[in-house]
């Protein structure tokens, strides 16, 4: 007798921060911070700037913009949850703004047309009930 595979997606720990950039996907907008500091900007957030441990920080809103960093196609579902998907990409991406976040790029066949420096922009989608962050080709 098979077991029906569980397709639950563990998710990250629920804070004020990321109550915050969640709502603000909610809402349309991908936000990070930038620090007080040292002018670092970053994703996912947290409380304290990674490159100077600063904790004077504010948040952002991106335009959207961003280029193709690095990427992965993968041909074979390392969790159930994504086994109808395959061949999907995950792309690493750079904000015209600064930070480099983990996405992914709708629209296209797995990795297909995937370049380094493409540019892209964000839209919100849904992940079950979470908003993320994706990404197309520009037009």
């Amino acid at each position: 007798m098979s077991e029906t595979p569980d397709t639950t997606i563990d998710l990250p720990e629920p804070s004020e921060l990321l109550a915050a950039h969640r709502g603000a996907l909610a809402d349309g907008r991908l936000t990070f911070q930038r620090c007080s500091a040292c002018q670092n900007a970053w994703l996912p957030p947290r409380d304290r700037c990674p490159r100077c441990l600063a904790d004077t920080w504010a948040w952002e809103t991106a335009s959207g913009r961003a280029t193709v960093v690095s990427w992965v196609v993968y041909h074979r579902a390392y969790h159930p949850a994504f086994a109808d998907r395959v061949p999907y990409n995950v792309v690493l991406v750079d904000l015209e703004e600064g930070p480099r976040m983990l996405s992914t790029v709708i629209g296209i066949d797995g990795g297909e047309g995937l370049a380094i420096d493409l540019p892209l922009q964000a839209e919100v989608g849904h992940e079950g009930e979470v908003p993320v962050a994706r990404f197309r080709l520009a037009t």
